[in-house]
């Protein structure tokens, strides 16, 4: 993909809650990042990291206690008349008169909206065309999701905030959403995503960085972000035989092991040379004449990175490598 030029920039950054002192809250601390234009990029963290008080700056909602943010080259609070118009923003919760119907919903929106598209545009869109006169009230949850993303969309953002995007909806329309969404970065559309879903982002982003009390604790491609993650082989040891047995495993290229608590005895090595620590298992068993149950090989996955970068952050460390 061809990324434009920086749109979103962000320099040492820190949002505080309350009072200087013991009496206050450092949720945003000393964050550092940049977003392209037709980037999507993820913004991960467990509950409490400080995502969504990032966002809540980006998007000019709040005033930073520190540091700077800028949209288009603009500070998205001081100057929200210049900002506003050119950004689209999905909110975790919409809060919608529960009366009105989702088609209501949506023109009484577009008033509010500069050069908003057709209301049926936006709601065909999310899918919603043939929901237009149900009442909110009436709207599943995975609806009302849908018409905060099609509100969202109504004034063509060049800059598109999703937080939580997909939450209550179901399989099919959460793969009809990210289906969407890469339509609009394909088509220009820069998009900066929050979300609990890990699959979601390692689908979705280009780029992304993992929060941990209120700081980044890894940034990267979701590619580069899991690799720094060692890869994983389980398999059964044969009857009669132990970990012991195997070659030595510093040799294989295997960082750690462990026996898991398993009937069949099973056994986890953990190395970041996946082909050659196979290799080396295999061409074992096979001189010993056994077969490996249950053989399972596989590189690490987003979830697991995050975890390790999480548990990593709650223990003290920065580095990703918890328990590596």
């Amino acid at each position: 993909m061809d990324i434009g030029e920086r749109v979103i920039e962000v320099s040492q950054l820190r949002r505080r809650y309350g009072p200087a002192g013991a009496g206050g809250f450092d949720a945003v601390r000393d964050v550092s990042f940049d977003v392209r234009r037709g980037e999507l990029f993820a913004l991960l963290g467990t509950n409490g990291a400080g995502k969504t008080s990032t966002v809540e700056l980006l998007e000019g909602l709040a005033p930073p206690t520190g540091g700077r943010v800028r949209v288009f080259g603009h500070d998205p609070y001081g100057e929200r008349a210049v900002v506003r118009p050119r950004i689209g923003v999905m909110l975790q919760e919409g809060g919608f008169p529960s009366e009105l119907t989702a088609g209501e919903t949506a023109t009484m929106w577009a008033g509010c909206t500069t050069g908003a598209r057709p209301v049926g545009e936006a709601l065909e869109l999310v899918g919603l065309d043939g929901r237009r006169d149900v009442r909110v009230k009436q709207l599943s949850g995975g609806e009302r999701r849908r018409l905060d993303l099609a509100l969202a969309l109504l004034g063509r953002p060049e800059v598109l905030f999703l937080d939580e995007p997909t939450t209550g909806l179901d399989p099919q329309a959460r793969r009809l959403t990210w289906e969407l969404v890469r339509e609009l970065r394909d088509g220009g559309t820069t998009v900066v995503l929050t979300t609990h879903y890990l699959e979601e982002a390692e689908v979705l982003a280009d780029r992304l960085v993992v929060m941990s009390e209120g700081r980044i604790a890894a940034e990267g491609t979701p590619e580069e972000v899991v690799a720094a993650q060692p890869s994983r082989i389980r398999f059964a040891m044969p009857p009669g035989w132990f970990v012991g047995d195997l070659p030595p495993l510093a040799e294989l290229g295997v960082l750690r092991h462990s026996e898991l608590p398993s009937p069949d005895g099973q056994v986890e090595l953990r190395t970041r040379e996946l082909q050659r620590t196979l290799t080396g298992v295999l061409l074992w068993a096979r001189d010993a004449g056994v077969e490996l149950e249950g053989l399972d090989a596989r590189t690490a996955s987003l979830e697991e990175a995050f975890l390790a970068i999480a548990s990593g952050m709650a223990g003290g460390t920065a580095s990703g490598e918890a328990g590596a």
